[in-house]
Order: structure tokens, then sequence, then C-alpha cells
């Protein structure tokens, strides 16, 4: 399985590419820098709750700094990337606690974490490799799909 997403993700991802990860990159923080070297781009993290440099766990900020090491050139809770919010949960998912999930403001979420159980849901895509044939999603699809989205 590893070998077929770093295989479907270099297909689509240029040596110059910025890539965004929302979350859970990895189950076992083991597997980062075995697989973040094969990927193509420029890596950075929103990090998810299964992702030991997320604040949940206890010793995150160590963690951040490995993967920071490991190659991600920025790993963060939230971010903007025009015109969406990233972040790894949806909106109005508390079971983290307010602090990991951003207020629904209005903007277009881009968000992990839900899995297969939706794409499109509101003003939130999951950009989730499991609804995406298992590869990341252009900034340009994204925005499309956002603009013809009817709420």
């Amino acid at each position: 399985m590893e070998q077929d997403i770093v295989a479907k993700f270099n297909a689509v991802v240029k040596p110059e590419d910025t890539v965004w990860h929302l979350g859970d990159f990895a189950m076992n923080e083991v597997v980062v820098p075995k697989v973040l070297p094969k990927l193509l781009g420029h890596h950075k993290l929103v990090s998810g709750n299964h992702d030991k440099c997320h604040p949940k766990h206890k010793k995150w900020e160590a963690a951040k700094n490995r993967y920071l090491s490991y190659g991600f050139e920025e790993v963060v809770v939230s971010a903007e990337v025009h015109p969406f919010k990233l972040c790894h949960v949806p909106y109005g998912d508390e079971r983290y606690g307010c602090l990991y999930s951003l207020p629904d403001t209005g903007a277009w979420l881009l968000c992990g974490h839900v899995h297969g159980a939706w794409k499109v849901k509101g003003k939130m895509i999951n950009v989730g490799v499991d609804v995406w044939n298992m590869a990341p999603v252009s900034l340009e699809t994204l925005i499309a799909l956002k603009d013809s989205t009817i709420i």
C-alpha cells in the first residue's frame, strides 16, 4: 500500500510544488522519515490527532522538532491558503477541544479526519486521500469544486 500511495503521489506532484498534508500523515511516527523523503515537493503539515506533533499529545513540541527534521518545512495546527482555511478536523468537531477545530466563520475549509465519510459538506472539502484515489488534489481542482458547489 505504501508503494502505491508514493507512486500515486509522485504522479501528480512536481518537485517544485508545495504540498499541505492535512493531518494523520502516519499512524506511527517511525514511518514519517521513511516515507516523506520518497515524496516529491515541499511539505507542510497541519497536524492531525494521530500525528505525535499534534498538541493533544504529551511531548508534542519535541515531536514537532522531529517532524521538521524529517523534512516538513512547517508543522502547524491550522493555516490559510487562499481561498481556504486548513485544519485537520472539520468545523464543529469538538472531540479534541475547540483549540483544535476552527470556528465556522463562513470561510471554505479544507480538512481531513473524516476519511471516506463525505467529500463536500457545506463549505468543507475533505481532502483525505481515501476520497481522492489515494493521491493529493491540486489547489486548482479544489477551487473549481468550491466554485461549482451550490450551498
